[in-house]
């Protein structure tokens, strides 16, 4: 009986103790950008230019982008970097060990990352809209980089050059729960470097690299929506029908 008592607490704490574990840092409203063609095309180009360097997408093959309106000959000349064939799964050529070996650990595959990420705090896009744009130096890192939603990440600001170098600043201020402590509250960013795109614009590129990162974990979600809402009305006008079928049938019995 003590043994189901501490289960049954131990499965009503879980939710809390989850919530407990996740980033504090509030996370913005990722656009929602899946019905968008030309941003999931730009989302498409940044992906295999940006993120198919280090990690792969072994869930998804080149001609499904064939669905966000590229034709075959566009995926050939323009996204086939690492494979010969337009039905090849997205994948790399770095292996495991090599992985683990420069950076310390094995960058995860992105096929499903933005249903990964989803959480009490947000969507999986909300955390991947913040993380890719609140990165910033950091010295003490091995890479030089640092980031407000994953502290001490191991993976460098890829997109650095489209964004700039940016500095964070930070403030100290007393511990609100426990006024002999202090804590570290980070205030904004100082733009050290410009990049190649302008702030909006590169707000922007990550939204349409996150829709795509999204639109990839699940390529048929707009359609299974659509489904779903013909399903929906197809059963509302059957209601209808076999409501008055069924009165119909009982009109003259009383």
């Amino acid at each position: 009986m003590k043994l189901l008592k501490k289960l049954i607490a131990v499965l009503a704490l879980a939710p809390i103790m989850a919530l407990a574990a996740e980033a504090t840092f509030p996370l913005d409203r990722a656009p929602d950008r899946t019905r968008d063609l030309p941003a999931l095309q730009n989302g498409a180009k940044l992906f295999v230019n940006y993120c198919l360097n280090c990690h792969s997408a072994s869930a998804m093959r080149y001609n499904r982008l064939r669905d966000i309106g590229l034709t075959e000959d566009q995926i050939r000349n323009n996204l086939l970097f690492t494979s010969d064939k337009v039905g090849d799964l997205m994948t790399i050529s770095m292996t495991a060990k090599d992985a683990k070996d420069w950076f310390g650990a094995v960058p995860p595959d992105l096929s499903v990352i933005a249903r990964a990420k989803a959480s009490g705090a947000g969507s999986g896009a909300d955390w991947l809209y913040t993380y890719l744009r609140t990165f910033y130096k950091d010295d003490t890192r091995p890479t030089g980089w640092n980031n407000l939603v994953f502290p001490n990440v191991g993976m460098p600001h890829v997109l650095w050059e489209l964004q700039g170098v940016r500095a964070a600043k930070f403030a100290e201020e007393k511990d609100p729960h426990d006024a002999s402590k202090t804590v570290h509250k980070f205030v904004g960013f100082e733009q050290v470097k410009p990049g190649h795109l302008s702030s909006i614009d590169y707000d922007n590129a990550t939204a349409d690299l996150v829709a795509y990162l999204q639109w990839m974990g699940e390529p048929a979600q707009n359609a299974r929506v659509r489904l779903g809402v013909i399903v929906l009305l197809f059963l509302g006008v059957f209601m209808v029908l076999a409501w008055r079928l069924n009165a119909s049938y009982w009109k003259d019995i009383k």
